[in-house]
């Protein structure tokens, strides 16, 4: 009988540095999204991946963008992204639109609620940011961590067909 532990190569393990180093990592991530969440919620009712959609199509043209590309700005689902549009316009802050030469497309269009809101909390989220991270770290560090996160998120996101990026699911 073959199990896919007697087919699999072998196992190769983390070094103790290298687990070390995956652990501050997680530890890390964890609690800066943990921390800027609580930051936002507090200032303004909303999770950090709101405020990052918000920040997208207040970046965009006419602030708007089309359901599957602030999707794939967001790194996030097709679905996750249609549940947070659906709470953001229950707050008054975003609106869908049809898209005129796609009848399944739609578009999210910040509002000018939406942008009050935005304008109101980016200042303590910037704060927040640089409290937790920036003021933590020499500008030669900030310039490295810059470098291996754009490293990790390239390899993440091939651009073959097919690849299973949580914008395409």
């Amino acid at each position: 009988m073959n199990t896919a532990s007697d087919s699999a190569a072998p196992h190769r393990w983390l070094t103790p540095e290298e687990q070390r180093i995956w652990r501050a990592y997680l530890h890390a991530t964890t609690l800066l999204e943990d921390h800027l969440d609580r930051q936002l919620q507090r200032d303004a009712g909303m999770p950090h991946i709101y405020y990052g959609l918000l920040v997208f199509l207040a970046e965009a043209p006419r602030r708007r963008l089309r359901m599957t590309e602030l999707a794939m700005l967001a790194k996030i689902t097709r679905s996750r992204l249609s549940h947070a549009i659906a709470r953001l316009e229950k707050s008054g802050w975003v609106r869908r639109e049809n898209c005129p030469s796609d009848k399944r497309g739609q578009f999210a269009v910040l509002t000018e609620e939406g942008a009050t809101v935005l304008g109101r909390t980016a200042p303590g989220h910037i704060v927040a940011v640089r409290q937790a991270l920036f003021e933590r770290l020499s500008p030669e560090q900030q310039k490295a961590l810059g470098e291996i996160m754009e490293i990790v998120a390239e390899g993440l996101q091939p651009d073959e067909e097919g690849a299973d990026l949580p914008w395409l699911r």
